[in-house]
C-alpha cells in the first residue's frame, strides 16, 4: 500500500541487505517510524511489544528474525535457540509457529555454511507469498461485497455500511491486508462503501491503526466505541461485519481480537452477514475445538489502566484512567463459535465456517489432520 505516495510492505530488507526494516506500528498514527532489526533479538523484541502485530505479520517477522539469527550462527543448536526465543513472544497467533517450523525444516537438511543464504531466501519467499494470498482474499471479498451491495435495495448516494473490529489491513500482513483487503478492492471498484471502525480497545488498533489505513486509502469512515457495533446493527447501519482472525481451529471457529465474539452475536440476533477473512497458514488443523483449545494471550494490565494520545501540544503521552491500586485484566483475544460465523474468505474462496468447508478447499490439509 501507499503512504504519501510511496509504497510500503510492513517489513522489508533494506538496501543494503544488512537489517530487516519494518513500520513501527506503536508509534502510529502519531509519527510514521521506520526501525531496523539487525539480530533475532530485535525481531523478538518487535513481535512481543507489537511493533509488528497481525498473525500474517508475526510470521513474516520471525522467519526474517530465524534469518538474521543465522547470520550470527547456523549449527543445530543455534536453529532451536532461535525458534525457541521467537516461539516464546506470543503464544495465539498460530503463523507464529507455523513460520518458524517451516524455516527450520528448510535449514536442517543444509549444510551449515548454507543455511544463512537459504533462511534469507525463505523470507523473502514469504513475504512475497503472504502478498499474494491477501490480494486473493481481497478479490474473492470484494465479490461478496459486490454481490451483497447489489442485493441491497439502497436509496440512491447510500453507502453498504460494513463493520471491522481490531486491524486486519496491510499493517496486520505484509500487504493488502484480510478482512480490509476486499474493503480496498471494492472501494477501488467504484462500490459506494462506509466503514465503522471499532476503537478496540484496550490498545485501540481501530481508531490507530484501521482508521490511519482507511484514511491514507480515501476509504469513508467513522470510529465508534466498541459497544456501539450491536446499537448500529439494530437500527439497520450495517450490512457486513468482515474480521480477521489469528487462529482458526478445523471446525471454524475463530480466534480474533477480544470483543470479536460480542459483534459476532450481535449480528446473529439482527441478521447481518459475519465473516472472518484468513488466510490458510492462520487455520490450525491440529485444533478440533477453538473454545478449549486455542491458548488466549493475558497482556500487561497496563494496556488496559492507561490509554497513549497525543496531547493538545502535540507530546505523546500515556494516561492513566483507572483509580490508583485499581487492579485490571487485560485478556487479547476471545473465541467466536463457527455457528455464528457465515464463512470464511479466504485465498482459495469462500467457504462455510465448518471441517468439511475448509477441507473443501485445503483437501490436502483437511485428509493429515
Amino acid at each position: 500500500m501507499n503512504v504519501d505516495g510511496r509504497h510500503y510492505r510492513t517489513i522489508w530488507f533494506d538496501d543494503d541487505e544488512e537489517a530487516v526494516e519494518i513500520i513501527d506500528q506503536t508509534e502510529l498514527p502519531h509519527a510514521f517510524v521506520t526501525r531496523a532489526l539487525r539480530s533475532v533479538d530485535d525481531a523478538a523484541e518487535a513481535i512481543a511489544t507489537m511493533r509488528v502485530r497481525g498473525a500474517p505479520l508475526i510470521g513474516a517477522t520471525a522467519a526474517w528474525g530465524m534469518a538474521l539469527a543465522m547470520r550470527r550462527g547456523a549449527g543445530d543448536r543455534d536453529i532451536a535457540d532461535a525458534a525457541g526465543l521467537l516461539a516464546a513472544t506470543r503464544p495465539t497467533a498460530v503463523n507464529l509457529q507455523w513460520a518458524l517450523r517451516r524455516v527450520a525444516d528448510v535449514l536442517r537438511p543444509l549444510a551449515v555454511d548454507q543455511r544463512a543464504r537459504a533462511a534469507a531466501r525463505l523470507a523473502v519467499t514469504l513475504c512475497d507469498e503472504d502478498v499474494a494470498i491477501n490480494a486473493a482474499i481481497g478479490r474473492h471479498g470484494a465479490e461478496l461485497i459486490e454481490r451483497l451491495w447489489r442485493a441491497k435495495s439502497v436509496a440512491p448516494g447510500e453507502p453498504f455500511h460494513i463493520l471491522t473490529h481490531c486491524n486486519a489491513g496491510w499493517l496486520a500482513t505484509v500487504d493488502w491486508g484480510t478482512a480490509l483487503a476486499p474493503v480496498y478492492r471494492a472501494h477501488d471498484a467504484g462500490i459506494p462503501l462506509h466503514v465503522w471502525v471499532d476503537e478496540t480497545r484496550p490498545r485501540n488498533q481501530g481508531a490507530a491503526l484501521t482508521a490511519w489505513e482507511l484514511g491514507a486509502h480515501g476509504v469513508p469512515h467513522d470510529v465508534i466505541v466498541d459497544n456501539a457495533g450491536g446499537h448500529l446493527m439494530q437500527h439497520g447501519q450495517v450490512d457486513l461485519c468482515i474480521t480477521g482472525t489469528d487462529r482458526t481451529a478445523a471446525n471454524g471457529d475463530v480466534c480474533n481480537k477480544i470483543g470479536t465474539y460480542l459483534k459476532a452475536l450481535a449480528a446473529r440476533d439482527n441478521a447481518v452477514p459475519f465473516y472472518v477473512a484468513l488466510p490458510g497458514p492462520t487455520i490450525d488443523w491440529s485444533i478440533d475445538d477453538g473454545l478449549s483449545g486455542i491458548p488466549i494471550e493475558e497482556r500487561d494490565a497496563a494496556e488496559v489502566t492507561h490509554v497513549p494520545g497525543r496531547l493538545d501540544d502535540g507530546e505523546v503521552a500515556s494516561v492513566r484512567i483507572t483509580p490508583d491500586g485499581a487492579t485490571a485484566r487485560n485478556f487479547a483475544f476471545d473465541v467466536t463459535p463457527a455457528r455464528l460465523v457465515s464463512g470464511l474468505i479466504t485465498e482459495r474462496g469462500i467457504c462455510a465456517a465448518s471441517r468439511e468447508g475448509l477441507s473443501s478447499l485445503y483437501p490436502e490439509r483437511g485428509e493429515e489432520a
